[in-house]
């Protein structure tokens, strides 16, 4: 379909606005690694090593959909275990034993989140046996260059599902392009507020973190063809969230309510 004819058609601008939509959502989960990686480095670093990450899953969207072939050779079976695997209670197999190239890069990312995950909340709770160079408040400090492969490790996986969901919501590629330019745009606008959020609640730190174990889980759970709604992680995590503001609103008017008794 022409350009002309996408800007002309109101099914094409209604799957446009899902899309990006879909897209800033399923952005969530990166923006949320790139912030707390982006905090353990200098502050003068954190800005750049944001653009530079969020640019990076831009330009590998972009790459990815410029290669719709590549795409659909990644969800094609490469070997298979022989094995029957159960069956659920519809009589479906219960995990899947053929594997393809998505597959085993979701297994391999959602093992990376974990280990990550993990290791960040191990040196939350006891930062001197971190092993890792700490700021003067204590917190650990990584370089950039150790920073920016580890997020386009992320990006990779990340920008796989994505353009995964958005082949399977429309056939317009010019739309698709869009849809990933906007929500990546969203992404860069909301990094650096997102970040200093975190920085300044170290409660949400360990939200976060615990958000990571989560997608990590669902990432390998996918990888071996057990597929979690998405509806239900994200319902879960904006509960969690509103749980998390409410516990924040709720200090923030203790420590007003104790800063106005002192000053009496």
């Amino acid at each position: 379909m022409s350009i002309v004819a996408l800007l002309s058609d109101p099914a094409a601008w209604a799957a446009l606005a899902t899309l990006i939509v879909m897209e800033v959502v399923l952005g969530i989960d990166n923006l949320i690694f790139i912030s707390i990686l982006s905090n353990k480095l200098p502050e003068g670093q954190r800005a750049r090593v944001r653009r530079v990450g969020i640019g990076l899953a831009l330009i590998l969207r972009l790459v990815l959909l410029s290669t719709i072939a590549l795409i659909a050779r990644m969800v094609v079976p490469v070997f298979d275990l022989g094995l029957t695997g159960g069956l659920n209670a519809h009589g479906e197999p219960s995990f899947e034993t053929a594997f393809s190239i998505r597959d085993l890069i979701l297994i391999a990312g959602g093992i990376f989140l974990l280990w990550k995950a993990t290791s960040e909340i191990h040196h939350s709770m006891d930062p001197d046996d971190s092993g890792e160079t700490l700021d003067k408040k204590g917190r650990a400090v990584m370089s950039f260059g150790a920073a920016i492969v580890q997020i386009l490790l992320l990006d990779m996986v990340f920008s796989i599902d994505s353009i995964l969901t958005a082949i399977g919501m429309t056939d317009d590629l010019p739309v698709m392009f869009v849809a990933v330019i906007v929500a990546v745009g969203v992404m860069l606008f909301a990094a650096t507020p997102l970040a200093d959020f975190i920085a300044r609640n170290p409660t949400v730190v360990m939200l976060a973190l615990g958000f990571l174990l989560m997608i990590g889980a669902v990432l390998i759970a996918d990888g071996f063809g057990v597929h979690v709604p998405k509806g239900y992680i994200y319902s879960a995590m904006a509960f969690s969230a509103g749980v998390e503001t409410l516990n924040i609103l709720s200090r923030k008017a203790r420590e007003r309510k104790k800063a106005a008794g002192a000053g009496h």
